[in-house]
C-alpha cells in the first residue's frame, strides 16, 4: 500500500505541475498571444534577429512545444519563410532553458507554499473580476502558482531511499561511460514523450537530483534525451500542412537529434566546462548546474548551426520533396487538438492558411474563364469545363470542412474579439465559395454558347476585357490582403475598385440593350448580360471580404 500510495502521490504532483504549466502558459499566450504574433510575423532575415525573437517567445510562454507549432502554422500559412523559421526554431530551444532556471533558483531556496497559494488567490480573483479585465493574467498567475506547488509535493513524495540501497542503483549510472550516457540519453526521451514536457521532465529530474537520487551525470544525460523527446509536437502539428511547414518540423528534430549526437561525443568535457563556469561545486548547487548544462547544451547547438541555416533550408528540402500540386479528389481539413499546448491562435493560423489556399483557388478558376473570352470555341469547353467541375466542388467540400473547423475553434476558450471573428471567417468562406460558383456560371454560359453556337461580335467581346481586369484586380487585392488586416486606406481601394466595376457593369449593359434595340440577337444579349452580371457578382464577392477582413482584429 506505500508503494501504491506513492506511485499516486508522485503522479498526482506531476499532474499538478504539468496543469499549472499549461495554464501559465495559456495565460501568458492569451494575454499577449497577438503580441506574440505580431513579433514572430516581423522577423526580418536576420537570423540573429530570429533566434533572438525565438528565445524571447519561448522565454514568455515557457513552451519550446508551443512556440515551434506556432512557427509551422506561421510558415504553414506563408507568413515566415523556412530559413526565418530555422533561426527562431534554433532560439526556441534556449529559451525554453527559463524553467530549469526558475525552479533551480526559487524552487528551492525557499518555502515554495508561503506564496504560491497567495499567488493563486490573486490570480483567481484576477479572473473572476471582469471589470478589471484581467482574466488572462490571473489564469497565468494561477498556472504559476500550481506549477511551483506540484513541484513542492513532487519533493515531498519523492521517498527517502536506504544509503546502502541508493550507492547500489547509482553505482551502475555513475559513471560517464557510452552504456550510461545513452541509457539516460534513452530514458530522457522516453519520459518527455509520455509527458510532453521537455520543461517539465528538466523539472522532475532537478528535484530528483536535489534530493541525491541521480547524479550530475545521469541527470545531464536525461537532460539530453528530453531535447529529443520534445520534438514530438512539430511533426505532430505539419500533418497535412505545407511542404515547408513540413520542413520546419523537421528542422526541429534534426536539430535536437544532431544536436544531442555532437554533444554525446563531447559530454565529459561539456561537463567539466558547466562545472568551470557554474558557482560552487556540483554538491551545493546541482540544481544550477543541470539548468546550466541545459542553456549551454542549446546555447552550443545553435552556435554550431547558426552559419549553415541555408544548408539546413536545403537539406530538408532534399529530404522532403515538393507535392504534386494537382488538386486532390477530397479535401480534408481535420481539427486537430494540441494536447496540453492547445490554444486558438495556433489553430487560426492554421485556418489561414487553408482560406488563403481556398482564395486563390477562386483566382485560378477566374484565370481559367478569363482566358476563354479570346477564344470561346468547343476546345474551351472541353478543356475546362471538367477540370473547373472538379475545382467547384473541391471549394463546396472547403467551405464545409472550414466551417467545420471554425466551429471547433469556437469551443476553445477565448475572448469576445476572438469569438466574433470566428463569425466573420465563416462569412468570408461562404464569399470565396460564392466566387467559385459564380465563376463556374459564368463557364457554363460559355458553354451555352459554343453549344446552341451563339457567336457575339468582336467589339462585345474586346469591351469585357478591361472590366475582367477591374475585376481581377478585385481579385488579387483579396488574395494580397486575405490575412492581413486592412487599413483605411487600404478599404478605400477596395471601395475604388468595386465603384469602376459597378460603373462598368452599367455600360456594358446600357451596350447590350443599345444593341437588341438595333436588331441584335435576343439570345446573344440576354447571355451577354448573364456573363456581365456574374462577373459582377465575384466582384462584389471580393469587396464583401474586403469590408469582412477590415473587421477582423
Amino acid at each position: 500500500m506505500q508503494t501504491v500510495n506513492m506511485i499516486f502521490q508522485l503522479g498526482g504532483s506531476l499532474g499538478f505541475l504539468l496543469y499549472g504549466m499549461k495554464l501559465m502558459s495559456d495565460g501568458i499566450q492569451k494575454s499577449a498571444g497577438q503580441t506574440l504574433h505580431r513579433i514572430l510575423g516581423f522577423i526580418t532575415n536576420n537570423r540573429f534577429m530570429a533566434v533572438l525573437t525565438g528565445a524571447l517567445v519561448t522565454l514568455i510562454i515557457q513552451s519550446s512545444s508551443a512556440s515551434t507549432v506556432m512557427v509551422v502554422s506561421f510558415v504553414n500559412a506563408g507568413l515566415l519563410t523556412l530559413e526565418q523559421a530555422v533561426g527562431v526554431i534554433f532560439g526556441a530551444n534556449i529559451g525554453t532553458t527559463g524553467t530549469a532556471w526558475l525552479i533551480s533558483l526559487i524552487g528551492f531556496n525557499i518555502k515554495i507554499s508561503a506564496f504560491t497559494i497567495p499567488a493563486f488567490g490573486i490570480g483567481f480573483l484576477l479572473s473572476v473580476i471582469k471589470r478589471l479585465r484581467l482574466q488572462d493574467l490571473g489564469e497565468a498567475l494561477m498556472g504559476f502558482a500550481l506549477l511551483f506547488l506540484g513541484l513542492e509535493w513532487l519533493s515531498d513524495a519523492i521517498p527517502s531511499i536506504d544509503q546502502t540501497s541508493l550507492e547500489a542503483f547509482l553505482a551502475r549510472y555513475s559513471g560517464t561511460g557510452v552504456q550510461n550516457l545513452l541509457i539516460g540519453v534513452l530514458v530522457g526521451t522516453i519520459i518527455t514523450i509520455i509527458i510532453n514536457s521537455s520543461s517539465a521532465v528538466t523539472a522532475v529530474v532537478i528535484t530528483m537530483a536535489v534530493k541525491g537520487m541521480l547524479t550530475w551525470e545521469f541527470a545531464a544525460a536525461i537532460t539530453l534525451g528530453s531535447n529529443i523527446g520534445t520534438t514530438t509536437d512539430a511533426p505532430l502539428a505539419a500533418i497535412g500542412a505545407s511542404v515547408n511547414a513540413q520542413r520546419a518540423a523537421l528542422v526541429h528534430v534534426l536539430f535536437n537529434v544532431f544536436g544531442t549526437v555532437i554533444v554525446c561525443f563531447i559530454f565529459k568535457p561539456m561537463l567539466t566546462f558547466v562545472d568551470f563556469i557554474t558557482p560552487g561545486t556540483v554538491q551545493q548547487s546541482i540544481g544550477i548546474h543541470i539548468a546550466m548544462f541545459h542553456t549551454v547544451f542549446n546555447v552550443f547547438s545553435t552556435l554550431i548551426f547558426l552559419p549553415f541555416v541555408k544548408q539546413i533550408a536545403a537539406l530538408t528540402q532534399k529530404i522532403i520533396k515538393t507535392k504534386e500540386s494537382d488538386i486532390p479528389a477530397v479535401y480534408h481539413f481535420e481539427f486537430k487538438s494540441l494536447g496540453i499546448k492547445d490554444s486558438a491562435e495556433a489553430h487560426i493560423i492554421r485556418l489561414e492558411k487553408e482560406i488563403a489556399d481556398m482564395t486563390s483557388l477562386a483566382a485560378t478558376m477566374f484565370s481559367k474563364i478569363k482566358a476563354g473570352f479570346s477564344n470561346i470555341n468547343e476546345q474551351f469547353t472541353n478543356e475546362n469545363i471538367e477540370q473547373l467541375k472538379k475545382l467547384e466542388d473541391y471549394a463546396d467540400q472547403m467551405k464545409e470542412e472550414i466551417s467545420k473547423y471554425l466551429l471547433c475553434c469556437s469551443d476553445l476558450p477565448m475572448d469576445e474579439k476572438a469569438k466574433n471573428n470566428i463569425l466573420l471567417w465563416l462569412n468570408i468562406v461562404n464569399d470565396i465559395e460564392d466566387m467559385t460558383d459564380h465563376c463556374f456560371s459564368v463557364a457554363l454560359l460559355l458553354q451555352r454558347a459554343v453549344v446552341k453556337k451563339l457567336t457575339f461580335d468582336t467589339q462585345s467581346i474586346e469591351s469585357l476585357v478591361p472590366y475582367m481586369e477591374l475585376v481581377q484586380s478585385a481579385l488579387d487585392f483579396i488574395r494580397i490582403h486575405i490575412n492581413r488586416h486592412l487599413t483605411a486606406d487600404d478599404f478605400i481601394k477596395a471601395e475604388d475598385i468595386e465603384t469602376q466595376i459597378d460603373t462598368f457593369r452599367n455600360t456594358l449593359k446600357k451596350s447590350a440593350r443599345n444593341r437588341l434595340t438595333n436588331g441584335s440577337n435576343v439570345k446573344v444579349e440576354l447571355l451577354y448580360i448573364d456573363i456581365v452580371r456574374n462577373i459582377e457578382n465575384i466582384g462584389d464577392c471580393a469587396f464583401g471580404i474586403s469590408k469582412l477582413r477590415s473587421q477582423i482584429v
